[in-house]
């Protein structure tokens, strides 16, 4: 779920940071587009790995990746390049993603 989630948040990020005056923008573009990204190849990455501690690792880089999307997209929205309509949904997917990333590496230790 976690990972279907990120799949879809990078959706709308590469979507709202390709047009506009967040397009031209192409420092903080590529930025979130890789935080983003990463947040998703973390999941995945450490999901493939042998370990139970390799995993939780990965999950820890892909929620601070979340935590730089979030970030990023205050830099966005007090930039002008997106509004607060388009900040509000994206950020709390941000929120939902790291609750749920935090979820499952809880439960990692929870099961050990």
């Amino acid at each position: 779920v976690a990972w279907q989630k990120a799949r879809e948040l990078t959706v709308e990020i590469y979507r709202i940071s390709s047009s506009g005056r967040f397009a031209s923008d192409r420092g903080l573009r590529n930025q979130i587009q890789r935080a983003t990204v990463s947040v998703m190849s973390n999941i995945a990455e450490g999901f493939e790995r042998y370990s139970r501690q390799e995993f939780k690792q990965y999950l820890s880089v892909a929620r601070g990746s979340a935590a730089e999307v979030r970030s990023q997209l205050f830099v966005a929205l007090d930039l002008g390049y997106i509004g607060r309509t388009e900040f509000e949904p994206l950020y709390q997917r941000c929120v939902e993603l790291s609750r749920l990333i935090g979820g499952m590496r809880a439960s990692l230790d929870e099961s050990h």
